[in-house]
């Protein structure tokens, strides 16, 4: 008899944390201080589970009751394609915030489950396309903290650092509000000059700008970045306006990459593919809602000869990876001077994306997303189950 899915379950669980998010949502090293995560389980009728760590915001009990347990219990967890589908249409109208994110957590769950099942990783399920990629680094964004990342030098300073850790690419997230004077073009400018000539000219450098800049101040500050050998400018501007990334795309030699965060699933990375607003498009398992969909963003761009990027770190989007070789790089971080990326947290056992002395990280061989979870701390310290 095929297995059904018999229970869907969010455990809210407290850990350890050495970051904190400033009231525009950027994270910055903090002292260590207890922090609630939570961990979505996927658990079939013989007893295999999925597993994923979720952002508890977006599983809420009303967005479990209403959408999600009544689209899955009682169906097959291998087919992916029409539960996920079932899902996303739930999303026409729904009050009950069913976000893209939340549909992207499901979909990780599915996919973890099916690796349990066959015994595989997940990165193999989506093709095995290769089994390693190179990762750049990814900076937090700068800071006020003396000897963090408060000046140019000080993002010159930690580029340095980061080449010799073996990193062959690096990319800046400059200074944000609330910090005092941000957002600030020529900062900016004097940053990314000074992390060019710091690392030379054989490290791959990209700049992920302040999202809300104008067009004429994304335009002098992408000129500048291709002055510098820069390899691609990330969202200088609101991804709603379509037009805007088109007409700067038009207008540099710099490669302009995009959408990361414009809702809308695959069927967005296609107008801007279609309507070119962007050279590199970019896709990420949190962005789209999940994997089923991040694939066939990948392959969307492969078809018009396109790299696609995939947005930040973990297990889906290193998982991801492996359905094919348009995107380049294994986006590792955030990073920062005074913040330790590979202590693990008390809630994993080990880290899933070293890399080596080359700046390579090598996919898990576990079964699933590869997560090494401990689950007896988990267990031992959930306060709630939803």
């Amino acid at each position: 008899m095929t297995p059904t899915i018999e229970r869907i379950e969010v455990s809210l669980f407290t850990t350890v944390a050495r970051t904190a998010v400033d009231p525009h949502g950027h994270r910055h090293p903090s002292p260590a201080h207890e922090v609630q995560e939570a961990l979505l389980t996927v658990t079939d009728t013989d007893g295999a589970a999925g597993r994923v760590l979720v952002q508890p915001d977006h599983l809420r009990s009303v967005v479990l009751d209403k959408h999600i347990r009544p689209a899955l219990v009682g169906q097959d967890p291998l087919e992916r394609e029409r539960l996920w589908t079932s899902l996303a249409r739930r999303q026409r109208g729904a009050h009950g915030g069913l976000t893209d994110r939340a549909l992207g957590f499901v979909d990780l769950a599915l996919w973890d489950l099916a690796g349990h099942r066959t015994g595989l990783p997940v990165w193999k399920l989506l093709g095995g396309a290769r089994s390693s990629a190179p990762a750049y680094a990814s900076t937090m964004c700068g800071d006020t903290t003396p000897g963090g990342l408060a000046t140019p030098a000080d993002f010159a300073a930690f580029a340095v650092q980061l080449v010799e850790q073996g990193y062959r690419a690096i990319k800046l997230h400059t200074w944000m509000p609330p910090v005092p004077g941000a957002p600030s073009v020529a900062l900016d400018i004097a940053a990314c000059t000074a992390v060019r000539e710091a690392v030379g000219p054989d490290i791959d450098l990209m700049l992920d700008a302040n999202h809300w800049y104008s067009r004429t101040e994304a335009l002098k500050l992408g000129r500048a970045l291709q002055e510098l050998d820069y390899y691609w400018f990330e969202e200088p501007m609101e991804e709603a306006s379509l037009s805007s990334y088109r007409w700067l795309a038009d207008q540099l030699d710099i490669p302009v990459i995009g959408p990361e965060t414009a809702w809308g699933k695959n069927f967005t990375r296609a107008e801007w593919v279609t309507s070119g607003a962007c050279d590199i498009l970019r896709t990420g398992t949190t962005d789209v809602g999940g994997i089923t969909p991040a694939v066939r963003t990948l392959h969307l761009a492969e078809a018009f000869n396109m790299d696609c990027e995939v947005h930040g770190n973990g297990s889906g989007n290193l998982a991801l990876l492996g359905a094919g070789t348009n995107g380049r790089w294994y986006e590792r971080g955030l990073l920062h001077p005074q913040f330790d990326f590979d202590e693990v947290p008390p809630h994993l056992n080990s880290v899933l994306d070293a890399i080596d002395a080359d700046g390579v990280v090598r996919f898990p061989l576990r079964p699933g997303l590869g997560d090494d979870l401990d689950l007896d701390h988990i267990k031992s310290h959930t306060v709630r189950t939803l």
